[in-house]
């Protein structure tokens, strides 16, 4: 007997308007420990079908399962915690750089979760290429590129089941992204880590069974 997909979209249809229609039909199996890459044309519904796998907008019709159960049936904070987006704009509170990365453990579904301390937050600034930025640094005087790093590190320290990146490395240079892109496929390598990512980049992505999911005209599949 085949492993039971950690997600599954089922006849899911979103239309953000009457008369339009985004998305129609959609039937997908994410495979726990899958490496997705998602792509298509500029409108197609990439970020929209993200938003849709997490709960963050309704679809007009159909049903997102995560291991089997209804994401709508999943209280909020629990599904947060398993199924994390990351938006291609980087969404800062007002604090300082570890307030912001320490941020999920303020939430009740987290209480339990181990806080890592600071010397693993600058091991894994480092690794991120944020070295040169102090902890206790105001978050809003970072570049924008910086804040997407400190995003992407305050999703890798909660360790969700699923990881939703939405052009992680939009505001990065190319040697940037390639260790934004390197770390994140790390995390699928050793890991196991389950990873959907929206890019229009053309960055090499050290993974060996990376699979496409193609959006486009209404609908989506994986190639």
């Amino acid at each position: 007997m085949l492993d039971q997909p950690i997600l599954s979209v089922r006849a899911l249809s979103y239309a953000p308007s009457e008369g339009e229609t985004l998305l129609r039909d959609v039937n997908l199996d994410i495979e726990a420990g899958g490496f997705y890459v998602v792509k298509g044309p500029s409108g197609a519904g990439k970020s929209t079908l993200l938003r849709l796998l997490c709960r963050l907008i309704l679809p007009s019709s159909g049903a997102v399962l995560l291991r089997g159960r209804p994401v709508n049936r999943i209280p909020a904070p629990e599904l947060r915690s398993k199924v994390l987006y990351l938006h291609q704009s980087p969404l800062m509170v007002e604090g300082g750089v570890e307030d912001n990365i320490l941020l999920p453990f303020t939430f009740k579904a987290n209480a339990a979760l181990e806080r890592p301390g600071r010397e693993r937050l600058l091991e894994l600034m480092r690794e991120l290429r944020l070295d040169g930025v102090d902890l206790d640094r105001p978050a809003d005087k970072l570049s924008v590129g910086q804040k997407q790093r400190v995003c992407l590190l305050r999703a890798l320290v909660l360790s969700p089941d699923i990881l939703l990146l939405d052009e992680p490395t939009s505001a990065l240079d190319q040697d940037n992204a390639a260790v934004v892109l390197d770390r994140i496929a790390w995390l699928h390598r050793e890991k196991g880590q389950t990873i959907l990512l929206v890019t229009h980049g053309t960055q090499v992505i050290p993974v060996d069974n990376l699979r496409t999911l193609s959006v486009r005209n209404g609908t989506a599949r994986i190639e």
